[in-house]
């Protein structure tokens, strides 16, 4: 065989190679879910019976509307560590309307979004005037937040019948349509449709198309006459209204307010959110994307804990995945 009869064999073997390469980086994520439920399923045949899978969608509600929020936050280049508290601070005001002020089903829930609302602001003054990194500036309204949701709540629980922090009695009780929105199938259709909106948003409209140019070209954006600022206070709103949405759904599903309720929400959050960036070949933060990588992590954590591995084993493995997830994107734009 001559030299370019190999060379030629060469060629189709690397290509060959790139298009496999691109192929799993592309739906790694996807195939991933599939051979986690194939496995799981012949594992523990109980696994995939239809109550379990709502099981898995009801657990990643949550993480998926407060992720999306996080997705917006980083079409411009941005990043928002405040959504945990954010949903912890929603929680508490929604829980106290109804039960310390006796309010009605949509003035407990528009309290609720219009002072996570404020906290969105307050982020992008922080980011946008005052040019603080938004690592910092959202990791010091993390703090704030966490601690005026303490003071507020004082420090404690706020559930039906428990007197208020200077011993009033209350008689307020939770809204009847608002406990079932914390379940199925409220819950999942509420994320679906939060999911399918900002996929819409993000990718069909000029606002959304101009987020993601912000976050692609800070400067060639400013230069084209998009008025960049107004673009990036966008982002960190949506973010804590979506934060606040979550924080909603998780007072309806637990029926009260609790210290840090929405704390736990960040990291699975953020895995969800980055693991996104490789689902399709997109490369960006995107809402299917993003509602995948819940899936994902959904599906392991629930087949895990049917294994009865330990609880506190689950955030290696978690961490594990999002490693694997990072490199595969990040691999790629090198």
């Amino acid at each position: 065989m001559d030299a370019g009869a190999l060379s030629k064999s060469d060629a189709q073997k690397q290509k060959f190679s790139n298009l496999a390469m691109n192929f799993l980086t592309k739906w790694g994520t996807i195939i991933t879910i599939i051979l986690l439920i194939g496995f799981f399923a012949i594992s523990m045949p109980p696994f995939i019976k239809t109550s379990n899978l709502l099981t898995i969608l009801r657990s990643i509600s949550i993480v998926t509307v407060i992720a999306t929020g996080i997705t917006i936050s980083l079409t411009v280049n941005g990043f928002d560590l405040s959504v945990g508290s954010v949903a912890t601070f929603a929680d508490s005001l929604v829980i106290s309307a109804f039960v310390w002020y006796e309010f009605g089903l949509v003035p407990a829930i528009l309290l609720a979004l219009g002072g996570c609302l404020l906290v969105g602001l307050a982020n992008s003054f922080l980011i946008v005037k005052l040019r603080i990194p938004d690592l910092l500036a959202t990791l010091s309204m993390l703090f704030i937040i966490e601690g005026v949701a303490m003071t507020y709540t004082g420090g404690g629980s706020i559930s039906e019948g428990m007197p208020r922090l200077d011993g009033t009695e209350t008689f307020g009780r939770l809204d009847p349509f608002f406990k079932s929105i914390g379940s199925a199938p409220w819950i999942i259709v509420i994320m679906l449709v939060v999911v399918t909106v900002v996929h819409i948003f993000l990718n069909y409209t000029k606002h959304g198309r101009y987020l993601y140019v912000v976050g692609g070209n800070l400067e060639a954006a400013r230069l084209s006459g998009i008025p960049v600022d107004r673009y990036r206070t966008l982002a960190y709103v949506l973010a804590a209204l979506l934060a606040a949405l979550g924080g909603v759904i998780l007072g309806s599903r637990i029926g009260s307010a609790q210290i840090n309720a929405g704390a736990g929400y960040l990291m699975p959050a953020v895995a969800a959110a980055y693991i996104g960036f490789s689902v399709g070949g997109a490369g960006r933060p995107n809402a299917i994307g993003t509602l995948m990588g819940a899936v994902l992590m959904g599906v392991l954590e629930n087949g895990l804990v049917m294994m009865s591995v330990p609880y506190y084993s689950l955030n290696i493995v978690k961490g594990v995945v999002l490693a694997i997830a990072l490199a595969s994107t990040y691999f790629r734009k090198r």
